[in-house]
C-alpha cells in the first residue's frame, strides 16, 4: 500500500516497531517506533514526558516527510 501511495507522488512515512517489515513492504521514509503495545507512546512515563515524546515522534515524521530518498531510509 505505501509504495502505491508513493507512485501518485503522495510521500509516506512509515512509524513501525519492526523497521525490516516496513522495509520489506517498500517504505521509504521509515521512523522506528517504542514498543509493539505502545508504538508511539510510553505509558510508564509521567503525561507530560510521554506528551513531549509523543510530540518528538511526529516532529520526526514530519521531518521526513520533507526530506527526499531514493530507497529505504530510517529516520532515528
Amino acid at each position: 500500500m505505501v509504495k502505491e501511495i508513493e507512485r501518485y507522488g503522495i510521500p509516506i512515512v512509515h512509524m513501525a516497531t519492526i523497521t525490516t517489515i516496513s522495509e520489506s513492504v517498500g517504505a521509504n521514509r521509515i521512523v522506528p517506533t517504542i514498543a509493539i503495545p505502545h508504538p508511539v507512546g510510553n505509558p510508564d512515563l509521567p503525561a507530560d514526558e510521554e506528551l513531549e515524546l509523543r510530540r518528538r515522534m511526529v516532529r520526526k515524521a514530519l521531518d521526513a516527510l520533507g526530506t527526499e530518498v531514493k530507497e529505504p531510509t530510517q529516520f532515528e
